[in-house]
């Protein structure tokens, strides 16, 4: 049985080692996570809205059903990371290595995904409505085909 879900709103984690961490439903609003190590934690309904995690490494983690509205993820490596039913909209996801992850039934809705790497992502049924897709590397995804416009 689990206990409480962990207080970690606006706390400086920056630069935390976390790797296999347990924070399911943590709250972790307005934290900063900056180049954080967070390799294959279980992040499962936690509540990031307006984190920072510039730099933070996510290879592997489980994160469906968190929220990650207005995060910032510059830089961040998700690669095999499983953001099903994830809600990342207004998130900042520049230059983001999401390659091989799962997006299924995401919400990216107006999300930053300028130079990001979804290359194998599985993007069936996520929403990319108003995201932000320039020079976004798309090979090989799942689900997901760029329309006229976006192909130019």
């Amino acid at each position: 049985m689990m206990g409480e879900p962990q207080e970690l709103s606006g706390k400086d984690l920056s630069g935390a080692n976390l790797r296999w961490a347990d924070m399911r439903w943590a709250n972790l609003t307005r934290a900063d996570l900056t180049d954080a190590n967070l390799t294959d934690a279980n992040l499962h309904r936690a509540d990031l809205t307006g984190a920072t995690l510039s730099g933070v490494n996510l290879s592997g983690a489980y994160l469906s059903d968190a929220n990650l509205t207005g995060a910032i993820l510059y830089g961040a490596t998700l690669a095999g990371a499983n953001l099903r039913w994830a809600d990342m909209s207004h998130a900042d996801l520049t230059d983001a290595d999401i390659t091989g992850a799962n997006l299924k039934e995401a919400n990216l809705n107006d999300a930053y995904l300028t130079g990001a790497d979804l290359t194998k992502a599985n993007l069936t049924g996520a929403d990319l409505t108003g995201a932000d897709l320039t020079g976004v590397t798309l090979t090989g995804t799942i689900g997901y085909t760029p329309s006229t416009e976006e192909q130019k």
